[in-house]
């Protein structure tokens, strides 16, 4: 449970991001908009690990000889992106001067609208596709760990428009890169603890 929590938190921090920026880039906002927002969010994040988990469940019996490893690297993968390019970011906000999320504030603030919402939703929920491989590639059930995966986002993603307001968007950042190390932690810990067993 635990695992599939901290998980959910990593995988959250993509949307979180989003919804720090927009809050912290219109401040009027209105909460309608934000819970339509947070929910959406949510229910990509809850979908797209249940698309990964019945998709790659047709051919999981031949991933039981390897399937630490891929759980390794699909984590690491996707850890490794998030932080990498996390840094890169930063690197070039501190470079050209330019404030946090500055070059997201149009897109993030576009929530407002359906199409830009649900564009962002799916951009933030494509690693969430990875989780249900690694699921399935794991013989695990998905469907209680998705829910948990759509309802942490949804409340992290809820408190996030908060957060943008009273603190910035500075805080997406440094969320987006705690993510990432979560995930890496997470594959590198499967991939221990099936060697260890073996």
């Amino acid at each position: 449970m635990l695992q599939t929590f901290l998980i959910a938190l990593s995988l959250a921090m993509d949307a979180l991001a989003v919804s720090v920026a927009a809050a912290a880039c219109s401040l009027k906002l209105r909460r309608v908009v934000m819970f339509r927002a947070a929910f959406v969010f949510g229910f990509f994040q809850f979908a797209m690990p249940m698309l990964g988990w019945f998709c790659s469940s047709f051919f999981v019996k031949y991933a039981a000889l390897f399937d630490h490893w891929l759980a390794f690297l699909l984590l690491s993968a996707v850890g490794g992106k998030t932080v990498f390019q996390t840094v890169s970011e930063m690197r070039a906000e501190k470079k050209t001067g330019t404030a946090p999320d500055a070059e997201s504030c149009s897109t993030a603030s576009g929530i407002e609208s359906l199409k830009t919402l649900l564009v962002l939703a799916l951009a933030t929920s494509i690693d969430a596709l990875t989780i249900g491989i690694v699921y399935a590639s794991m013989n695990e059930p998905m469907l209680i760990p998705a829910v948990i995966i759509g309802a942490v986002t949804f409340i992290v993603c809820s408190l996030g428009f908060f957060v943008g307001k009273k603190a910035g968007a500075f805080f997406g950042r440094y969320a987006q890169l705690a993510g990432g190390f979560v995930l890496i932690l997470l594959g590198v810990r499967i991939l221990v603890t099936h060697l260890l067993a073996e």
